[in-house]
């Protein structure tokens, strides 16, 4: 056999590596302690995939979902598309002079937390209603990308999209790499989702299931065609709405899905009422130093009835602080 030089060089440069580092890529999801819940991962990959096995599921049926907000990333201390739409607010201020003398934005504005809270959901509603619409998509899009280019979080003084969870995005890798179709089903907007959610979690747009808006087909004077984002709510893609956003936009049943509130609770048990083998695991927020640490009372991301469910019929529950290694890329 002739060995050419490139052929050595890459044996030497392996032989030579450290012995830890040579393998440890035969852990497909270096980020999880080893423990019962990363066995119940793997466990269930490997018998969905094993070839003439009696839990065997095609490839095409492989069909995963995960929760978004405080599952994949960060949700804390509010969700972070309702930082980009204050912050939106604030740069379209200039434009609407009116804002001034009108609640809630003159409380955002003037920086009076009391009075805006005082408007409560509806003024949060609000002032989200103005940030995502009267603009086409492209337009919106665009102001996405340039809000996670300059925004950083309040805590972690980190962009929001470094804000992912590393364990679940080697999650997301490792199921895919056995032939599963990795989907977010999430209640945040799907326009603000798919601008960045590829690069964060190599799930393409079109596998990214979210509330919507209602956009108006148009014409330039040029004859230039666009969408323009209206301020009317299309579909609310949460609670009850996630199966039926997965029906409308999947069209099968997932086998595995992963979230982390009562939000996704109606999400996990459908796909735990399927036939054949089923996956629930739910991320428990434990962990205050590398994170946050919230559950039942919590008014962002609560977790109460879900965890019971979980814990009553043995779905798997990740704490952050005892199961993952890290918590941030």
């Amino acid at each position: 056999m002739k060995f050419t030089r490139r052929f050595m060089f890459a044996v030497l440069s392996v032989m030579f590596l450290p012995f830890p580092a040579a393998f440890s890529q035969s852990d497909p999801l270096p980020s999880w302690n080893d423990g019962a819940v990363k066995q119940s991962i793997t466990d269930f990959v490997a018998k969905v995939t094993t070839q003439g096995g009696a839990d065997f599921v095609s490839p095409a049926e492989r069909i995963v979902v995960f929760d978004n907000d405080g599952t994949l990333w960060c949700e804390q201390p509010i969700y972070f598309q309702a930082a980009f739409a204050l912050d939106r607010v604030k740069a379209m201020a200039a434009q609407h002079p009116e804002w001034k003398q009108q609640q809630p934005f003159s409380a955002l504005l003037s920086g009076d937390g009391n009075a805006l809270a005082e408007q409560g959901e509806k003024g949060l509603l609000t002032l989200v209603a103005a940030a995502h619409s009267g603009m086409t998509t492209d337009d919106f899009a665009t102001s996405v990308s340039d809000w996670l280019a300059t925004a950083k979080h309040p805590r972690f003084n980190r962009p929001y999209n470094e804000l992912t969870y590393q364990p679940m995005v080697e999650l997301l890798t490792y199921l895919r790499a056995n032939g599963f179709k990795t989907f977010i089903v999430s209640g945040g907007g799907v326009e603000f989702m798919r601008v960045w959610a590829e690069k964060a979690y190599g799930i393409p747009p079109e596998q990214v299931v979210g509330s919507t808006g209602v956009t108006k087909y148009q014409l330039d004077a040029a004859g230039k065609p666009s969408l323009l984002k209206t301020a009317r709510v299309q579909f609310i893609d949460d609670g009850s709405g996630k199966p039926a956003g997965i029906n409308m936009m999947i069209g099968r049943r997932p086998i595995l899905a992963f979230g982390n509130s009562d939000g996704d609770h109606q999400m996990l048990q459908w796909t735990m009422a399927g036939s054949g083998p089923r996956f629930a695991g739910i991320v428990h927020h434990t962990d205050a130093a590398r994170e946050y640490a919230y559950d039942r009372p919590s008014k962002i991301g609560q977790l109460d009835k879900a965890w019971d469910e979980a814990k009553a019929k043995g779905w798997t529950v990740v704490d952050m602080k005892q199961d993952w290694k890290k918590v941030f890329p």
